[in-house]
């Protein structure tokens, strides 16, 4: 694959050899340090929208791999008004050796790996999340030692996040659960995607209304913002339709004894989870935070060493 946009246009063994990637390339890091296998290499990275994870972590999985990154905001780039997308593409492809980009609009992405020759890696756009999905089956994976046969159980808004998470579950073989309110659901054109992956591998799919049947049972209980970037408008209406989606004490109680609490961050700390969740002993909310760096290493590597 020259590049990664969503989870659906990767095979499940080419995900596979990304865990054991990041793992090895963890593991070498606290060994003594990773080899410069970027040394001489770039890459760009374009932001719409504000981040500290994605910044920080591209960048440090870059240096630590020899390579150095750039940062381009908004007002250097105006992606699609001030400069068409595939003019972009291939002037960056010029001066740099791979693309990163954190977007609104899912269909800059896809125009950008159009137009550049170059790798181009998804870093957020509005409908897929996939380098944050993949950090969090590597720290479901070394908590539980295995992703096949858990269930994940998501709650909340059906929105970028919960997308990928559910390609994810599919492609390893887990128990897919969504709890979201009427009007909030994942969209059908991901799960029509998910359903035939998840038949390959042995997962399951079960969408729910209900948070408390969507979490019964669960292995690992996802949450996110109630209100994404460009939203604004609508926070008022969401955070009274979400507030019984809430993940606390009561909510988590539902799942299975030894699950685990797990967001992407940034959290809205006493909206959609917690203080008593996000900082109790089932959180592993910093540990999957710094699995971004790792897989996003073995994610570099992959496509640009």
């Amino acid at each position: 694959m020259k590049d990664f946009i969503s989870l659906s246009n990767w095979a499940t063994k080419e995900l596979w050899y990304l865990i054991d990637l990041a793992k090895h390339l963890k593991y070498e890091l606290r060994s003594g340090g990773n080899r410069p296998v970027m040394h001489g290499k770039v890459l760009a990275m374009i932001f719409q929208k504000p981040s500290l994870r994605t910044k920080v972590s591209f960048e440090v999985a870059m240096k630590q791999l020899g390579g150095d990154a750039i940062y381009l905001g908004p007002e250097e780039v105006g992606l699609g008004k001030r400069e068409s997308v595939p003019d972009v593409a291939r002037v960056l492809s010029v001066y740099t050796q791979g693309i990163m980009a954190r977007v609104f609009d899912h269909h800059y992405i896809e125009e950008l790996a159009k137009w550049s020759p170059l790798p181009v890696i998804n870093g957020l756009s509005d409908e897929h999340h996939p380098c944050q999905v993949m950090g969090d089956m590597l720290t479901i994976y070394e908590h539980f030692g295995r992703l096949e046969r858990l269930k994940v159980a998501y709650v909340g808004d059906g929105n970028n996040v919960a997308a990928s998470l559910v390609l994810a579950a599919a492609h390893f073989g887990m128990h897919f659960t969504i709890g979201a309110p009427e009007g909030y659901m994942l969209p059908e054109g991901v799960l029509d995607e998910a359903a035939p992956i998840a038949e390959r591998n042995g997962g399951k799919i079960n969408l729910y209304n209900d948070p408390y049947e969507a979490v019964a049972g669960a292995d690992i209980v996802y949450t996110d913002t109630w209100v994404s970037m460009g939203q604004e408008a609508e926070t008022a209406s969401r955070l009274k339709i979400m507030e019984p989606y809430q993940v606390n004490h009561k909510l988590v109680a539902r799942a299975n004894q030894y699950a685990i609490v797990m967001h992407c961050l940034p959290a809205h700390r006493g909206q959609e989870i917690t203080d008593e969740i996000a900082d109790g002993p089932q959180s592993v909310i910093f540990p999957q935070a710094e699995n971004r760096l790792h897989m996003q290493k073995a994610i570099l590597v992959k496509l640009m060493a």
